[in-house]
């Protein structure tokens, strides 16, 4: 399959629906969801605007649905208080509740693909190691960029920042999120490049036939 289906469109559409309406209707903190949900709504508009002109992958469509997912579950509990994640604190031995790296995981793992997408069609680089280095090294800035925005709210914003922010004590949490987003870029580049790969030949291959 080279590109989305109706009926696939449907269905990622109907789940992105559910969570939102489901993360939004009473959460934790109004404010905190917005900042939490906010990438979410910013993408699912850039997709909607793009589909047509713009295809991407399946694989990389239902990448972004699963961060969206993510996003909108930590935007209901904040990052701090996912209800599974503090069960798991106990039998698992940790000191806080760990949701937020799944986030930042998410956070290297899907913009490395989606990046990895962009370059390969939009520019000269080829598959190889300097395509890996490109693609990881973006995912990294996306990361410290993340938390320079975290810093700035918190800045303009005080306490009402700290659910966003979800240190939860740990005066390293900044680094190890960057620390798991590089980790997850470099994972998702190494497992899923074939798959991408066979992805991306079909839609080209869809496209040229489109356009002869």
């Amino acid at each position: 399959m080279s590109e989305p289906s109706r009926r696939s469109i449907i269905v990622w559409c109907a789940i992105f629906a559910i969570v939102l309406v489901w993360s939004y209707v009473d959460p934790k903190d109004r404010f905190t969801w917005w900042l939490e949900s906010a990438p979410a709504l910013i993408a699912i508009v850039i997709l909607g605007a793009t589909m047509q002109r713009f295809p991407l992958t399946p694989l990389v469509y239902w990448l972004i649905l699963a961060h969206s997912i993510v996003l909108m579950i930590g935007g209901h509990y904040t990052y701090a208080e996912v209800p599974l994640f503090d069960w798991l604190k106990e039998p698992l031995g940790w000191t806080r509740n760990n949701y937020d790296k799944v986030g930042h995981f998410m956070q290297g793992f899907v913009p490395a693909l989606v990046t990895r997408e962009l370059l390969l069609r939009k520019t000269a680089l080829v598959r190889g190691g300097w395509l890996n280095v490109i693609v990881v090294s973006v995912c990294l800035a996306i990361s410290a960029l993340y938390e320079l925005i975290e810093w700035q709210v918190a800045v303009g914003t005080g306490e009402a920042a700290d659910a966003f922010l979800g240190t939860q004590g740990d005066p390293w949490d900044t680094q190890k999120d960057m620390a798991t987003a590089l980790i997850a870029a470099i994972v998702a580049v190494a497992v899923l490049a074939r798959v991408h790969d066979r992805q991306l030949a079909a839609l080209k291959m869809r496209t040229n036939a489109r356009e002869a």
